[in-house]
């Protein structure tokens, strides 16, 4: 019996030994499967950070690369008014606008008079700000018959103080946008279409009008080449410098003593703020008048004092005695 079963144990000892390494390949196969799997995930993961850092960078940079549409004819960040007609004798002003701006005729100057210095007068308006509004359609008639006479220079500055006041929609900086598409495609009747925009403006906190209805605006102020005015304002192409010159002005209006952009509207003439009654024309006027005068008699020519010229004393002639 013993001689029968000897000779199997040998056998049943490789089996379980061939068994036990097998088992021993397979756990190492799948510790380096392991590692490998580990390997490659840790490899993709730097991959897609590094694909998303790649993107991040390429879009920084694309943006960097296009730059900011500027607007034509603007002049630190203001359009100044031109080729208005003069309609002082139409009848259509105000009294207050009939008077020039010239200084008092009573005042004694201790100057020779000299032409009157053009006063500059600059607006930093808000389409959304109801004070604007107010400003701009009592002082139309006079404000144009200055500018049409050369007797005053006139500059707009059209800011986005108020963009988060027309749910979410932000008017005053599409607003903005669309005075300086006019501005730079059709100047002429910058005038005309700033006045319409304040006088058609939309409630505070409403979502205001649509850009479409900005550029039905801008063709009812008969500009110059429409279609290009409306494809301007439809893609808002200064959206981007309205906010920019927005910020600068909060920062410091240019050839001012520090001033800054604390309210809408903010009118300067000759550099000084106007406080008075946004509505009064006649207040303003009286206002510009005073600035005007200030600024033609610090300016005027001394008169020259006339130099006396000696007249010669005769000399006689002495007698000779004979």
């Amino acid at each position: 019996m013993s001689n029968d079963e000897s000779p199997n144990v040998p056998a049943k000892r490789d089996r379980r030994e061939a068994v036990r390494e097998k088992a021993q390949q397979v756990q190492t196969k799948q510790s380096r499967l392991r590692v490998l799997r580990s390997v490659l995930l840790g490899a993709s993961a730097l991959v897609l950070v590094g694909a998303a850092a790649f993107a991040v960078a390429w879009a920084l940079n694309s943006n960097a690369s296009i730059p900011q549409a500027q607007p034509a004819n603007a002049e630190q960040d203001g359009f100044a008014v031109s080729g208005l007609e003069d309609t002082s004798n139409s009848g259509s002003l105000d009294e207050a606008a009939a008077t020039p701006l010239e200084p008092d005729a009573t005042a004694t100057p201790t100057a020779t008079p000299t032409a009157a210095p053009v006063v500059d007068i600059r607006v930093y308006v808000d389409y959304l700000s109801t004070g604007a509004r107010e400003f701009q359609l009592a002082n139309k008639s006079q404000l144009s018959q200055w500018v049409s006479n050369d007797t005053a220079s006139l500059t707009y500055y059209p800011v986005a103080m108020l963009t988060a006041k027309s749910n979410g929609t932000k008017y005053s900086l599409r607003a903005a946008s669309a005075a300086a598409c006019v501005a730079t495609h059709s100047p002429a009747q910058f005038f005309e279409f700033n006045y319409e925009l304040l006088r058609a403006q939309p409630e505070i906190d409403s979502d205001g009008l649509t850009d479409d209805q900005l550029a039905d605006l801008a063709q009812g102020s008969s500009v110059v080449d429409p279609e290009t005015v409306r494809s301007c304002i439809e893609n808002e192409e200064f959206a981007a410098w309205a906010k920019a010159a927005t910020d600068r002005a909060l920062k410091g209006l240019p050839d001012t003593d520090d001033l800054t952009l604390d309210s809408t509207p903010k009118v300067l003439v000759n550099g000084t703020p106007y406080v008075g009654a946004l509505g009064d024309p006649k207040e303003f006027q009286q206002f510009v008048f005073a600035v005007a005068s200030d600024a033609y008699f610090s300016t005027a020519t001394p008169t020259p004092t006339p130099t006396a010229t000696p007249s010669a004393t005769p000399t006689a002639e002495a007698s000779v005695a004979p």
